[in-house]
């Protein structure tokens, strides 16, 4: 069977011959997965987080078997010198073997090690396929198994690309805080089940999402140390089998040096292989955060609702025409987009969690859905998060006359009331408001209840929003007895 059209080269493993072509720097084992496994149609190389997880943990074991003795030195400098060049970015087009596959990620490192073998060939002068100088397994997979490199790769992969995330999520955080300094003291009405309640600063509503993104950011950034364990040396079950002794050590020290990520070598290898807690760790924060982001979005679509008809408290920026048939309408598009990041979130969640459970015995063989799952999750709300800012908040201003009008009219200020003119006046004024459209403070003033100057005072800004306290201002009106 030829897997290519023009020139080729014949590569045998124990299944057979196979064509490939001539100038791949994959080879057979990478073929035989694109024939297997065409089922997404993205390849690995999507992630390139992973592909440079990958060539670390190549370069690492390369200088631990050189360490120790049980490789080449020769080889061994060639695998490295092949590996910095993945990570500086060459060849990740060679990395082809679909994001979904079976074999618990054998196929993503035999396409690793292929690459890696036939780029040293070519270094080494010699023809792309001629393992007999440096081969894929003997050499380049030497101390190793797909059961102890592709985890480890993976976890190194979630680490790089969590913390590009936690990044975009401080600058998100940050621009939340600008705009709750800018709206500090612009008074609005705070809602709760949609229905108005009591007065608030729209500043404070965007610092309580600045502080929502920062609660994420800090749970997110506890799961790093969990996904430094890992499990190299374990090799196929964890029993170390082929593997010398003195190599776990080794290939975790050099792991450290070249990827500056603090790693420790889990104390039971048995149960690190089998086991994806972790992941189900790492997808349930990214499900948190996705979940409090699209809430946030939602509140975004609430309060710019409208403009004319709908509460229209914030301005969202013009992104594009909303719509092929109404002129002039803007939709909230940013928002809409973040939140659907969120949607596909939570699903991935659902599927690292059905993939870990389906975990059996020694291995779980469904790590390359979970690695999947969550580094799609990553890199989607790493870009909700980045968009958002840029294309959304930080270019929202306040409707601030229509907000002024909004608190003038609300009845939610007689809450304010309750401690001076106890509830039931309290509740009998509110339903005099509502119905006849009168102030709430000459209602007050006008039942002799308060003095004008006393209402005033109550229904400050500061006071209703609550920076009284912080300020430190005592209460001078006596409560109604």
């Amino acid at each position: 069977m030829s897997t290519a059209s023009g020139p080729t080269r014949v590569e045998t493993d124990s299944l057979g011959s196979l064509e490939i072509p001539a100038e791949a720097y994959w080879g057979i084992h990478t073929a035989r997965a694109l024939e297997n496994f065409p089922i997404t149609r993205r390849p690995i190389s999507v992630y390139p987080d992973l592909i440079t997880a990958l060539a670390r943990v190549k370069q690492a074991a390369a200088r631990a078997n050189k360490e120790i003795g049980v490789l080449d030195a020769d080889k061994a400098d060639i695998i490295d010198r092949v590996c910095e060049e993945i990570v500086g970015g060459a060849l990740h087009d060679q990395f082809l073997v679909g994001v979904i596959q079976g074999g618990a990620g054998t196929s993503t490192n035999m396409n690793t090690n292929e690459v890696i073998a036939n780029r040293g060939l070519e270094l080494m002068g010699k023809e792309l396929g001629d393992y007999t100088s440096l081969h894929p397994i003997d050499d380049v997979n030497r101390s190793q198994s797909t059961n102890d490199v592709y985890p480890t790769a993976i976890k190194l992969a979630m680490i790089m690309a969590t913390q590009r995330l936690l990044a975009e999520h401080s600058l998100l955080r940050e621009a939340f805080s600008r705009k709750g300094a800018e709206f500090a003291h612009i008074l609005k009405v705070g809602r709760t089940q949609l229905q108005d309640a009591v007065p608030m600063t729209l500043g404070q509503e965007f610092n309580g999402f600045a502080t929502t993104i920062s609660e994420d950011r800090e749970r997110l950034s506890e799961v790093l140390p969990w996904l430094g364990e890992i499990s190299l040396g374990a090799t196929a079950i964890g029993t170390g089998i082929t593997a010398d002794p003195r190599y776990a050590e080794a290939v975790r020290r050099h792991l450290v040096e070249l990827t500056g990520v603090p790693m420790i070598t889990a104390p039971d290898l048995i149960e690190a292989t089998s086991d994806a807690g972790v992941f189900m760790t790492l997808s349930g924060h990214l499900k948190r955060a996705a979940v409090k982001l699209s809430k946030i979005c939602n509140d975004l679509r609430l309060l710019s609702s409208g403009p004319q008809a709908g509460i229209g408290e914030i301005n969202l920026p013009a992104r594009q025409a909303g719509s092929s048939i109404m002129p002039g309408k803007v939709n909230p598009v940013i928002p809409e987009v973040v939140n659907q990041i969120a949607f596909s979130v939570i699903g991935a969640d659902a599927t690292v969690t059905a993939a870990a459970e389906a975990g059996q015995l020694q291995l779980n063989a469904f790590e390359p859905v979970i690695a999947h799952s969550i580094l799609q999750s990553i890199a989607w709300l790493r870009n909700g998060c980045h968009t958002l800012r840029v294309n959304c908040i930080d270019g929202i201003t306040a409707n601030t006359q229509r907000l002024a009008s909004q608190v003038e009219s609300s009845v939610g200020v007689v809450t304010a009331l309750t401690p001076y003119i106890g509830y039931t006046a309290s509740a009998t004024l509110a339903h005099t408001a509502l119905t006849t459209n009168a102030s709430i403070a000459e209602l007050v003033v006008d039942a002799g209840l308060m003095t004008a100057e006393e209402v005033a005072k109550v229904l400050s800004p500061e006071r209703l929003s609550g920076l009284v306290a912080a300020t430190g201002v005592i209460d001078v009106i006596p409560p109604q007895q």
